[in-house]
């Protein structure tokens, strides 16, 4: 008779939405290698879309254990998705990047609920520490 082992725990789950290319690359690597299961996504459009498919939502697809989004993409902006994300029902955390961030966005984006809002370029070392701190 087979025993059944234990499931194994699965690494937390991060939604990485960033239209530049490189910078996408750079910000999986980094985060892959600490250890976190990383769905790249090139812009709002496809960040707006995974959310409409989490079955928080009633889709298919597990629901992200944290969401890092550029705030200036095309199709959606970061913002627009952390609304969608919020009014959906999807509560994990969200991290913001942005290079052209002013006050107006940063009290928009905390007001809407984001976790933490980095500036660009990205201090890899302090993304990985903020990603750390929020998640669950």
């Amino acid at each position: 008779m087979m025993s059944l082992l234990p499931s194994e725990p699965r690494p937390p789950r991060i939604l990485l939405a960033e239209d530049d290319d490189e910078m996408r690359s750079l910000l999986t690597l980094t985060l892959a290698r600490e250890g976190y299961a990383v769905v790249a996504l090139e812009d709002g459009f496809e960040l707006s879309n995974y959310v409409s498919l989490t079955q928080v939502c009633g889709g298919p697809l597990l629901p992200p254990d944290l969401i890092l989004s550029d705030v200036r993409m095309p199709g959606h902006t970061g913002l627009d998705v952390l609304a969608q994300a919020q009014s959906a029902g999807l509560s994990c955390p969200v991290i913001l990047l942005s290079a052209f961030a002013d006050d107006g966005t940063r009290e928009a984006a905390m007001r809407l609920g984001a976790s933490a809002f980095l500036d660009k370029p990205v201090d890899l070392e302090l993304l990985k520490a903020t990603v750390q701190e929020v998640l669950p």
